[in-house]
């Protein structure tokens, strides 16, 4: 075997590492967290509310927008605080043992802990048993990553 015949094996034998998931949920072509909506706002607002350029933060791999320099620093001071469960992955998804990507119009804040869905439609099936697929979500993070 040349030495390029080896490395081209090296490239085309897949890993773990590029099997994973990040661990906070962004679109493909983006590392927008929350396609760049505020995590803070709906805790102060009670609402999703698009964040700006103006404010942002880095955070376990994604930048995160903001609606407000107050939101930015809450979001800095304690960002386990805001940042949705599961990374911002379907907490529907993560308690089936999957994951699937997230509407920000599809939340919830239970026990003071912010969760989103893939849409409306999945966000109601989730609710028919909260308590029950956080228990299972939680049971299942972050495994779900490496699956």
């Amino acid at each position: 075997m040349t030495t390029g015949t080896a490395g081209a094996l090296a490239i085309a034998v897949p890993t773990t590492s590029f099997a994973a998931q990040d661990p906070v949920y962004t679109s493909f072509l983006s590392s927008l967290a929350i396609n760049g909506y505020d995590p803070v706002a709906y805790f102060k607002a009670g609402k999703p509310v698009e964040g700006t350029k103006d404010h942002q933060t880095e955070w376990m791999g994604a930048t995160w927008y903001f609606s407000s320099k107050e939101n930015m620093e809450a979001f800095i001071a304690s960002p386990e605080t805001y940042a949705p469960q599961y990374g911002g992955y379907c907490a529907w998804a993560v308690a089936q043992g999957d994951t699937a990507s997230t509407d920000p119009f599809a939340w919830k804040i239970v026990d003071n802990k912010l969760y989103l869905n893939y849409s409306k439609d999945i966000q109601t099936r989730w609710e028919k048993d909260i308590p029950g697929n956080i228990h299972k979500g939680d049971n299942n993070w972050p495994k779900v990553l490496n699956d």
